[in-house]
């Protein structure tokens, strides 16, 4: 629902549209936004935490086991490592900031604003961190001496990784725009 039909009444007497804001439908509408921003956000987190690890996990396994003196892929192992790490502790700071918004209707608009700002950090942070590992994976496969066009196959993967999460980031920030023109309508109204 649109704000201009959230405010939209009908008075039957008249037949002309009254206009005040339906505060029931209106506080729902917001707390159906926030639950969706907080679904996006334990959903990325989640997996951000989780790939992070299996990889990082994984890489230095697979380097570990084969005695490689590859030095690149245990740089990509351990930033990969220390991405999930940097991702737990944000996720417990954010967990731990979400009592310090009212339960009013403009607090639960600021809690939904402050989680979508963070979604739109985050994704903007993990979308930069595809160029290190990138980088890294290209330096571990020259390392090792695979073939260049395993190389470039990589290279082409992790290209169209950083566009589609360009595309996601432009998502987040809609979301986010959307949340502030509401937050700017209903103070102007107010």
């Amino acid at each position: 629902m649109e704000f201009e039909e959230l405010k939209k009444i009908w008075d039957a007497q008249t037949n002309q549209p009254l206009y005040a804001i339906n505060e029931k439908a209106m506080y729902n509408l917001i707390l159906s936004k926030k639950k969706q921003a907080y679904h996006i956000i334990n959903i990325s987190e989640l997996l951000l935490i989780f790939v992070n690890i299996s990889s990082g996990i994984f890489v230095l396994g697979v380097n570990f086991f084969k005695q490689s003196e590859n030095i690149s892929l245990y740089l990509l192992s351990a930033w990969m490592l220390g991405s999930a790490l940097f991702m737990l502790v944000n996720r417990v700071r954010r967990i731990k900031g979400d009592n310090q918004f009212n339960r009013s209707m403009s607090g639960e608009l600021e809690h939904a604003i402050s989680m979508a700002t963070y979604q739109v950090r985050i994704s903007q942070i993990m979308r930069w961190n595809i160029l290190p590992i990138a980088v890294l994976t290209a330096l571990g496969l020259w390392e090792s001496g695979k073939s260049i066009w395993i190389g470039l196959i990589v290279l082409v993967f992790f290209g169209l990784s950083y566009a589609a999460g360009g595309w996601e980031h432009n998502i987040y920030k809609r979301k986010k725009r959307e949340l502030e023109v509401l937050q700017k309508k209903l103070a102007s109204e107010g």
